[in-house]
């Protein structure tokens, strides 16, 4: 960017030697929007990220890009979504694949890989942290942030439950137990160890399988 300064009148001694003035220059400033979810609904609503090639979620009142999944990421999710349904009681766990989820003490509109729902008419309103039986993230690239920062915004959410899977690892971070900020539970499940979800305990996830072990 190119800046023009006023010109410098030379028949004057009292000018001739004055450094350009900088007061009407305009410098550009870094800044972050932040969104309330109301303002973030407004958008979406008005068709503000249609024209978008990638993903945004809001995220304590900033938009973040998410990374494009790849064939792995998406055999994951298509693996987790057969088995929950096959597994979950449908009288009170409905199941969504990357849907919205509201958080409104934390600014925060997330869309979690999986979720197993408290079966209910989410048709007006999404869900919020209390409708969620259990949240699953299928990281590879995004470990770091599902470790860390997804980790941090659910516990503060009170979700009871939260599987991180980890694609290059082939193994699931499972906590639970969310106190005052944080998960008070934290477990490392590898293939030929048994898994379920605590809202059902009888629903063992096979490992080996998911992360093709045999």
């Amino acid at each position: 960017m190119s800046l023009t300064a006023p010109p410098v009148t030379h028949n004057s001694p009292s000018t001739k030697h004055q450094a350009p003035s900088t007061k009407h220059l305009a410098f550009p400033m870094p800044f972050t929007l932040h969104l309330s979810l109301a303002e973030y609904d407004a958008m979406v609503l008005r068709g503000a990220f249609d024209m978008l090639d990638r993903k945004v979620e809001l995220f304590r009142g900033e938009l973040v890009e998410m990374n494009p999944a790849g064939p792995l990421h998406d055999y994951l999710i298509t693996y987790l979504t057969n088995w929950s349904v096959r597994s979950c009681d449908p009288s009170q766990t409905w199941i969504t694949s990357q849907t919205g989820l509201d958080l409104p003490d934390q600014v925060s509109r997330p869309e979690p890989d999986l979720m197993w729902l408290r079966k209910a008419n989410y048709r007006r309103a999404h869900p919020q942290a209390g409708d969620v039986q259990l949240a699953i993230e299928v990281a590879y690239s995004s470990l770091d942030y599902d470790l860390e920062e997804k980790r941090r915004l659910y516990a503060e959410a009170k979700i009871q439950e939260y599987w991180i899977v980890d694609a290059s690892a082939n193994c699931i971070h499972v906590f639970t137990e969310p106190d005052d900020g944080d998960y008070m539970a934290r477990r490392v499940y590898k293939p030929s160890e048994a898994l379920a979800p605590k809202i059902a305990p009888q629903a063992f996830l096979d490992l080996d399988e998911l992360f093709d072990s045999n």
